[in-house]
């Protein structure tokens, strides 16, 4: 993984580009390269993470003509396929880095080219011939790419920091902050910031004559009708695993304890294994003796890492500043945490579990979507009982508002919509006064922007699909996932994102995904034996950290009251709700804590960057 700037328009020189990528150096510090167009209307820049053609995949890179180059962030997966395909055809490439592969079919397919990509990247373009600037993210958001238009330029970057080194104001943006108060998300185009956007995941936006315009690339609806097997999951998600585990740095895994990391790790193939994990204090939450169980019945090297309340409440202002987000649960910093030891332990990349429960329907809140109209209430008051760290997360804490424009819309209304509106209104009540927020004004932007699926297809698929873009692309993958990996220098790698794999576990009956009440049933069927027996048949348990936010510990207070002026958050409000925290149970702690985080990284976020007023 790497750091990636472009930019369109006049005036355009070697010192802004380095400016901006000095900025995201922390995503490559292997190497720093620049590029400027001749006429000085574009230029490139990239920060090298070196784990593949090391020795010459230095960039940007350029076409031997020159026409085209390229700055690329993460791996393009089946390369070696591809570069054979086009060196059939007459191309001939310049370095053994799979990067180059992306421009070469630009030359071959042009803007259809993301088409042809697998993997977890994003990447700018230029194609000085025609003038024009091309920025493309995969299919699911792994990686970021956001971009601003300033000063008649259009400048595209891997993160907003470097579009503030290049001269972009930094300001909170008055909607986002509508949409977090609401529901915590943001749409998939919006940022935390006035005027910088995000490209959406499966996008390619190409800037021409001054104008963006942006175009969609895939969509899993248009995917293969015909019903898939738990085998061919299987056989699927084993190739992109052992695709990912390969590299010229060292690779580690990521091992919470789950049947998800467990599956990648046990499909990698991989001898001696190098595992990660946290373990926090609370039973509640940890889960590192499942973990310890994975790794020796893989024969894993595997590393824990004691992550404390002093641990995350120490890292959790550089985890805001990476992430350039907003987070509910110290989970944020446990992440940097274990990204750091990650880094410490001279490893470049981490595979990760992420998207199996979007693909599979893992979490809690979908098997109670589908639960819905199961006239057994025994079976959804257990999986209440049973989830008691997702309450006031992804499950109701109270009774949840009446959600009209989201029921207008989808027919229905997720149960992690519930949730996220009661969390909204505590938030809510936070507030200055004069800050107001339109709850049905707000989901219905949101639904303008968002896929909502087919209407024929199952309730917690549609249900899935909206958290897909929403709470995965938005905060799993950018916030807890790439904002704190690649803070420590490491590439995180998703095997269960590979689109094949996505694709495959979609076409699965509903019953291959939740049978009886339990879910993903076909990767536990087809783990059975490569696993220990007791995490094959444990539920779902969320990567959550214990309680971290109380009025007991002044560094805390601190922040809140030396993170300068809010423009939205009532700083007494905040402070007697820290008060409050002190005397309830540890559970109603965690339940009310997303709302208090909410509004301390806010806080955080305002110190480190200085934000400017809404607008």
């Amino acid at each position: 993984m790497c750091g990636v700037v472009g930019v369109v328009g006049p005036g355009v020189d070697a010192s802004m580009l380095r400016a901006g990528i000095g900025a995201i150096r922390h995503r490559g510090p292997d190497g720093e390269g620049v590029f400027v167009d001749p006429a000085r209307v574009a230029g490139l820049a990239h920060a090298r993470l070196a784990l593949v053609g090391i020795a010459d995949g230095a960039q940007p890179i350029a076409s031997e003509d020159g026409r085209v180059v390229v700055s690329v962030n993460g791996e393009i997966y089946g390369h070696a396929a591809l570069r054979a395909e086009l060196e059939a055809r007459g191309h001939r490439f310049r370095t053994h880095s799979d990067s180059e592969v992306a421009l070469h079919l630009y030359e071959e397919h042009g803007d259809a080219f993301v088409e042809h990509l697998r993997g977890e990247l994003a990447m700018v373009l230029w194609d000085g011939a025609r003038r024009r600037l091309l920025a493309a993210r995969d299919r699911f958001g792994v990686k970021p790419l956001v971009w601003a238009a300033h000063d008649r330029r259009v400048l595209v970057a891997s993160e907003a920091k470097a579009l503030f080194a290049m001269g972009v104001p930094a300001r909170w943006d008055a909607r986002s902050l509508a949409h977090v108060a609401t529901h915590q998300y943001l749409p998939p185009s919006r940022t935390m910031f006035a005027g910088v956007f995000a490209v959406p995941p499966a996008h390619v936006m190409v800037v021409e004559r001054g104008e963006a315009r942006l175009r969609r690339y895939w969509d899993p609806a248009r995917r293969d009708p015909r019903p898939s097997t738990p085998e061919e999951l299987e056989a699927a998600l084993e190739e992109a695993v052992r695709l990912r585990a390969r590299a010229e740095a060292p690779v580690a895994f990521a091992l919470s304890g789950g049947l998800d990391s467990a599956s990648v790790v046990a499909l990698s193939g991989v001898a001696a294994p190098r595992t990660f994990g946290v373990r926090f204090d609370g039973a509640a939450w940890d889960e590192s003796s499942f973990a310890r169980e994975v790794a020796t019945h893989v024969g894993a090297e595997h590393e824990v890492v004691d992550v404390s309340r002093d641990v995350m409440l120490d890292a959790l202002p550089d985890a805001v500043a990476s992430s350039e987000g907003l987070a509910i649960n110290g989970q944020l910093p446990a992440k940097l945490a274990l990204a750091r030891a990650i880094e410490r332990a001279g490893c470049k990349a981490v595979l990760t579990g992420e998207g199996a429960d979007e693909a599979l329907l893992g979490y809690p809140h979908l098997v109670m979507d589908a639960l819905r109209d199961e006239p057994d209430a025994q079976q959804r008051a257990r999986l209440e009982a049973e989830s008691g760290v997702c309450r006031g997360v992804m499950l109701a804490d109270g009774q949840p508002p009446r959600l009209e424009a989201v029921e207008r819309a989808l027919g229905f209304v997720p149960s992690w919509l519930e949730a996220k509106a009661l969390l909204g209104a505590r938030v809510q009540a936070l507030l200055a006064d004069g800050v107001e927020v339109e709850p049905e004004r707000v989901f219905g932007a949101l639904l303008a922007e968002v896929d909502l699926g087919a209407s024929s297809e199952p309730r917690p698929a549609r249900s899935a699909w909206l958290w897909t873009q929403l709470a995965l692309a938005g905060y799993i993958l950018r916030t807890l996932g790439d904002g704190t990996e690649m803070a420590a220098s490491v590439e995180g790698r998703t095997p269960f994102l590979d689109h094949h794999v996505f694709e495959v576990a979609l076409r699965l009956p509903l019953e291959a995904r939740i049978r009886d009440g339990v879910e993903k049933h076909a990767l536990r069927a087809r783990m059975r034996g490569r696993l220990p027996e007791r995490v094959v048949t444990r539920r779902k348990h969320p990567f959550l950290a214990p309680p971290l936010l109380g009025a007991d510990d002044p560094r805390v207070m601190d922040v809140l009251r030396s993170g300068g002026p809010s423009p939205f958050f009532d700083r007494e409000r905040v402070e007697a709700a820290l008060v409050r925290q002190g005397e309830l149970s540890l559970e109603d702690r965690a339940a009310a804590e997303p709302a208090l985080m909410l509004a301390f990284t806010a806080t955080l976020l305002q110190r480190r960057f200085g934000l400017g007023d809404a607008r």
